[in-house]
C-alpha cells in the first residue's frame, strides 16, 4: 500500500486492523504516516507485549516496543531468540532493522540524560535513519558543543536532549540552519521539577527553528528527526 498524499480521505477498507481483544494493531500505520505502530511496553503485561509484537510481525519485517521492563525484555529473548534489546533504550526490535540512510546528530548535555538519548538513537535506526550520537556537551562547558559545530552543520537534523535548565538546544539552535528537535528530560535538581524547568526553558527559547517534544519523549524526538532525515533525502 503507498501514501495516498497529504489531503487525501482514507477510505475505511485502506485501514486494516488486528483485534487481539485487549487491542487493535493499527497496521496501515506505516503507509498512512511512514511510522509503524509501534508498542509501549509500560503499563502492559509481558504476555500482551508479545502479542502485539507478534501481531505486528504479520505484515512488517519488522516490530519493536518501548519502555521494555526487565520481565518483558526476558519474555521478548524467550519468544524470539535473535531479539534486539537495548537495555539504555529500554527497547526491543524482533525482525530485521532497515540500512539506514541519511544522518541525524544525537546531543546530551550530560551523562544523566544517556537513557533518553539511547531511546532516540534507537528510534532512529529502526526507522532506517543514520546517527552519531555525541554526549556530555552541556552549557556548563560551551566550548565543548562548539567543538562539534562541523558535526552539527554536516546532519540532516539535529536531536539535543538536556535536563536541569534546558539551555542547550538554544545554543545549538544557534549555531546552524538544521532544525533542533529539543528533548528535555527528568533530570535535575528539585527545582527542575522533574523536566519541567527544561520544558519551559525549550518551549521559551530565544533561537529560532526548536521544536520540543514531551519530558523524557526520546521515541518522539526520534521520530520528527527520521522524517526530517527521510525528507532531505528525498
Amino acid at each position: 500500500m503507498t501514501n495516498p498524499g497529504c489531503g487525501t480521505l482514507w477510505p475505511v477498507s485502506a485501514h486494516p486492523t488486528a483485534d487481539l481483544g485487549f487491542a487493535r494493531l493499527d497496521l496501515a500505520r506505516e503507509a498512512r504516516t511512514g511510522t509503524p505502530e509501534v508498542v509501549y511496553a509500560a503499563g502492559k503485561t509481558p504476555a500482551q507485549t508479545i502479542a502485539c509484537l507478534a501481531g505486528l510481525l504479520e505484515s512488517a519485517p519488522l516490530a519493536w516496543a518501548t519502555r521494555v521492563d526487565g520481565p518483558t525484555a526476558a519474555a521478548v529473548r524467550e519468544r524470539w531468540p535473535d531479539a534486539v534489546i537495548d537495555e539504555e533504550a529500554r527497547c526491543a526490535f524482533v525482525g530485521e532493522l532497515p540500512e539506514p540512510t541519511g544522518r541525524v546528530l544525537v546531543l546530551t548535555a550530560g551523562t544523566s540524560d544517556g537513557p533518553v538519548a539511547a531511546e532516540v538513537a534507537a528510534t532512529l535506526a529502526a526507522s532506517g535513519v543514520g546517527c552519531r550520537r555525541v554526549d556530555d556537551v552541556g552549557v556548563a562547558g560551551v566550548h565543548r558543543v562548539l567543538a562539534v559545530a562541523p558535526d552539527i552543520a554536516e546532519a540532516d537534523a539535529v536531536v539535543v536532549v538536556a535536563g536541569m535548565d534546558g539551555a542547550l538546544p538554544s545554543v545549538v539552535a544557534g549555531l546552524t540552519d538544521r532544525l533542533v528537535v529539543a528533548v528535555p528530560t527528568s533530570v535535575g535538581y528539585g527545582a527542575a521539577f522533574e523536566g519541567l524547568a527544561a520544558l519551559l526553558t525549550m518551549l521559551t527559547a530565544c533561537a529560532p527553528g526548536v521544536l520540543v517534544v514531551n519530558i523524557d519523549n526520546g521515541f518522539g524526538a526520534g521520530v520528527a528527526a527520521a522524517r526530517i532525515a527521510k525528507s532531505a533525502q528525498r
